[in-house]
């Protein structure tokens, strides 16, 4: 594929159907010897002595009338191609080899009516103020439903891991450590609400330490990426070392470190105490010991997505511990065999070694691929960094994912990202979970390394294979929203299938017989509900980032509106549902930790300015909490 521009100077040499070429010897001669002018010239001279001298009479306009002689393209100045005095014979030619040809065919223009039009929330063209003004009103309105959900979590679960918005209760379902207050914390700093600042960090300044210290078993995936990475960027956001402080609320910066520092020196035993670089899963936080699942098994999404936390850490506080530990898992699967690049969902901290067959980007694989990109780029994007292994890791995996996973489905073409669950050599699954969707944010990431997408063209930064991933990224998120477009509650499911010549059930569409694609998407009984999950939102916050196409926005609205309509609980909060295929569904009374720290962050920052943690400077952990790129090179 060429890497030309598909616009240059060359094409106005040519007929490309913007510009037709007609030389100024084949217009003479196909006047005189066509029509009328033919037959009337020959036989009067008079008339050849005139046409000679209309001839000569236009010429010597053409070649009096004073010009530049430049040529403008996209990637060159206007510039004179010699100077006047050697070479007026020969632009006078150009001019009149110019003057011939046919005038450019120009784009269709709208009428005074057409350019006041909507492409689907009433964005008036061409007026950037009332389009600003607009998506700072919907940015409110995602403050607003942090505010009504913190305001059930403080209500009823203060301290709680999360609130049950129905019974108006909380539950400890995370260890014990608050998770919802510290997963919650970063979120309202980059809302501005100092006030759930100052409630927050007080509760983790006069409580965290005194649970950590006293708490049983957590596991050590979910209280990385919750707690630690929230504490991590609580203390960044507020200011601590190179730090943004965007607030002034709550404890100083150095409470934050503290108790992220308590934190991971009890969380370390998971990986001293195994006999490989794998880790255990649990950890026992009252007496620094650790033990695996059930089972004996670790996921291999959760020991491979617990790196940036610690590598900041490290960073942060000055102790390479941290990080050295968390790197040698990353180390050691690069040593492991792989299917191109495809990787098993277990693996074992006894052996070191991949267990088992079942490959997919969903449960207990996606955040590993994810890791692979982003531990890369917070290391600083460098070809010859010690993570670099990563980025190729990362490169050989996506090829994978294009080659065995990605395929379409009928009768409408939705790009989707399969399972295998028997190994290369079995079946392949049309399932796709919810979790899956946070791949085009990843891929597009991946493609600009957190650059717009003009940004890395002027750059010359995208090579063919960013280019196939850009494009698959933007297919995948399409392919996202309509899962939740083709649903009667205009919420996704947690599990769909696709409709593949290979693969089909009737009487399992999402209920909205409107959409499109109602017969390319299956929803089983047992896959319908709904837990507020982030993945689909999280992708269009980096697309629209990267590509700059409003078009992520107003899906991510309606989304936000769906959410609105129906998980909104009246005394505080926001529920999951059981079914999104039935409208009124049937709410389950859970508010995921990841509702406030992911969903309306990424929501927030979707409508925001794209100078809000931008993404060349920041990267966000698998649970949306930013942390900063390379802070000590």
């Amino acid at each position: 594929m060429s890497k030309s521009l598909p616009y240059s100077i060359k094409d106005v040499d040519y007929d490309n159907a913007k510009f037709r070429h007609r030389s100024f010897s084949k217009v003479v001669t196909q006047n005189l010897l066509t029509g009328n002018l033919k037959r009337d010239c020959v036989s009067c001279s008079t008339g050849k002595f005139l046409f000679l001298i209309l001839i000569f009479g236009v010429a010597y306009l053409v070649l009096a009338h004073s010009s530049s002689g430049g040529v403008v393209s996209n990637d060159r100045t206007i510039v004179n191609r010699v100077s006047y005095a050697n070479s007026s014979f020969v632009d006078g030619a150009g001019k009149i080899k110019r003057f011939w040809r046919r005038p450019p065919r120009l784009p269709p223009r709208l009428s005074p009516d057409e350019k006041v039009s909507s492409n689907g929330a009433g964005q008036v063209l061409g007026n950037p103020d009332v389009v600003r003004s607009m998506w700072i009103a919907r940015q409110q309105k995602v403050k607003e439903a942090f505010l009504h959900a913190w305001s059930g979590y403080k209500k009823f679960a203060m301290g709680r891991d999360e609130l049950m918005p129905l019974s108006r209760q909380g539950v400890d379902g995370l260890g014990g450590l608050g998770a919802t207050v510290v997963d919650a914390l970063d979120t309202a700093m980059i809302m501005g609400l100092d006030e759930v600042v100052a409630e927050a960090g007080s509760w983790v300044a006069e409580h965290l330490s005194e649970r950590i210290r006293t708490k049983g078993q957590v596991n050590l995936f979910e209280t990385t990426i919750r707690v630690l990475g929230g504490l991590l960027s609580a203390y960044h956001l507020s200011g601590g070392e190179n730090g943004m402080n965007i607030t002034q609320a709550g404890p100083k910066p150095e409470v934050y470190l503290a108790t992220a520092k308590d934190l991971a020196d009890r969380l370390l035993s998971a990986f001293t105490t195994s006999p490989t670089a794998i880790p255990f899963s649990d950890v026992i936080l009252h007496d620094k010991s650790a033990h695996p699942a059930p089972g004996g098994l670790s996921s291999t999404s959760e020991v491979s997505t617990v790196q940036l936390e610690f590598n900041y850490l490290s960073s942060v506080s000055g102790d390479q511990k941290y990080g050295l530990e968390a790197m040698k898992v990353m180390e050691h699967m690069k040593t492991l065999p792989k299917f191109e690049g495809l990787v098993p969902i277990y693996i074992s901290p006894h052996s070191g070694e991949f267990n088992g067959e079942n490959i997919r980007l969903g449960s207990r694989g996606d955040s590993y691929y994810e890791y692979l990109i982003k531990v890369w780029l917070q290391s600083g994007d460098s070809s010859n960094s010690n993570t670099s292994y990563l980025y190729e890791m990362y490169k050989e995996a996506m090829n994978g994912v294009r080659h065995r996973l990605v395929k379409k489905s009928i009768p409408n073409g939705l790009v989707f990202v399969g399972e295998l669950p028997y190994g290369l050599n079995g079946a392949f699954s049309s399932k796709m979970d919810h979790l899956v969707c946070f791949l085009p944010g990843t891929l597009a990431l991946g493609a600009t390394k957190g650059l717009t997408k003009k940004q890395a063209m002027t750059n010359n930064m995208l090579n063919f294979e960013d280019l196939e991933n850009l494009k698959l990224a933007e297919d995948l998120t399409k392919t996202c929203f309509e899962m939740y477009a083709v649903t009667s509650t205009g919420l996704a499911p947690e599990i769909a299938y696709f409709h593949t010549e290979d693969f089909s059930e009737e009487g399992h569409d999402g209920g909205n017989k409107s959409s499109e694609f109602v017969n390319d998407i299956i929803i089983r009984p047992a896959d319908r509900h709904n837990l507020l999950r982030p993945e689909t939102v999280e992708s269009l916050f980096v697309l629209y980032r990267i590509t700059e196409d409003p078009k992520y926005r107003e899906w991510g609205w309606q989304i936000f509106e769906a959410f609105e309509k129906h998980t909104k609980v009246d005394t505080g909060g926001y529920c999951s549902l059981d079914d999104v295929t039935s409208v009124p569904p049937h709410r389950r009374d859970k508010m995921e930790t990841f509702f406030l720290g992911e969903t309306l962050k990424y929501l927030y920052l979707l409508f925001s300015d794209s100078s809000l943690i931008p993404l060349d400077k920041f990267v966000f952990n698998t649970e949306a909490h930013p942390i900063p790129i390379n802070l000590k090179k």
